[in-house]
């Protein structure tokens, strides 16, 4: 078994790659500065697998250090958040998560020349799609289709032009994830959120699932969405997305190699809505909804191909939705209640 570096091992997402790390009976080094969050417990934090270093992955040196004597390095330290996020904090996630990708990458080609080193997998996302004028979205499109028109849709685009020119010039051997709409528990009220109204209910700046269960947790009747509902998602639970990240490390065949990972199934939000009022509200009381104007970045369609993950690494995600969201509703049932959210 390998010795990791996660960056972001705190985050959403990137609690779940440890965790899935850590059951294959790898040795994770954890790297984040808590900047979202604040400090967060996970149920690994004793793991003796594990030990989470409290930093800043723009720190070059720092990154470094902790690369010494790590075959992997799994780089998902980013400011990240939902649409709102995207448009409030347009410079700083640009800015920040520029500064972020060329440190790591300083970082492990430094580690990688000086011997063991062996991959970085860096964690990209389906908005590099966001110009596809086509779909399903497959692996090279990116590369066809317009370039991102949202400030982080484009840095993520440029984390896989860092990890292509770091192969390119100094033999840095890479894969690249670009997850798609992960859903799951463990994501709270960020430190930097600002609340805004959405209809009667005032909402942190977050993802659209959370964002709907509180709405509807709250009593909001009639429902408001952003949008028309028509709105097309790949909703991937987060257990799922990080076997897959936690496969395409491990796999010889994904050397230098980009992949979706994601759920084939197709969703509407209009149909996300009616699924989350169903199983808190009960389907006997009317489910009556009205359509915000939507934010300028979001995106109609976001449809994945999946056949190249499924073919070289033999991933699928499997969760279903309605399996998500009795997971993912009582959670944050609870997290309203004590105020977490």
């Amino acid at each position: 078994m390998a010795k990791v570096l996660v960056s972001g091992s705190a985050g959403f997402i990137g609690g779940y790659v440890v965790q899935a790390l850590l059951a294959r009976g790898h040795e994770v080094v954890g790297l984040d500065d808590h900047s979202k969050y604040g400090p967060v417990k996970r149920s690994y934090d004793d793991h003796p697998g594990y030990r989470l270093v409290d930093g800043d992955a723009r720190d070059s040196e720092l990154v470094h250090s902790l690369l010494e004597g790590c075959q992997h390095f799994i780089a998902g330290a980013a400011m990240i958040g939902g649409i709102s996020y995207f448009h409030t904090y347009a410079y700083d996630l640009l800015a920040t998560n520029e500064r972020i990708i060329a440190s790591s990458c300083d970082a492990a080609i430094r580690a990688h020349r000086e011997g063991t080193l062996e991959k970085v997998t860096y964690l990209s996302s389906s908005m590099v799609y966001e110009g596809a004028d086509r779909w399903p979205s497959y692996e090279g499109q990116e590369l066809e289709v317009p370039p991102p028109l949202s400030s982080y849709g484009f840095q993520k685009l440029a984390v896989e032009y860092f990890a292509r020119a770091a192969h390119q010039q100094y033999g840095l051997p890479y894969t690249i994830i670009r997850p798609f709409n992960c859903v799951g528990i463990g994501e709270e009220r960020a430190r930097g959120d600002i609340e805004i109204e959405s209809g009667n209910v005032k909402l942190a700046m977050s993802h659209v699932v959370p964002d709907l269960v509180q709405k509807v947790l709250k009593g909001q009747d009639p429902l408001h969405i952003l949008g028309d509902g028509t709105q097309i998602r790949h909703y991937t639970y987060g257990g799922d997305l990080a076997q897959g990240i936690v496969m395409a490390m491990e796999s010889p065949k994904a050397l230098n190699q980009d992949f979706n990972l994601s759920t084939s199934q197709s969703t509407t939000v209009l149909e996300l809505a009616q699924l989350i009022w169903a199983k808190i509200r009960g389907a006997e009381v009317p489910f009556r909804y009205l359509s915000d104007p939507p934010f300028e970045h979001d995106v109609k369609r976001r449809v994945p191909a999946t056949a190249r993950a499924r073919q070289v690494l033999g991933f699928e995600a499997t969760t279903t939705l309605e399996q998500m969201l009795d997971e993912v509703i009582p959670w944050i049932e609870e997290a309203v209640r004590s105020g977490r959210i």
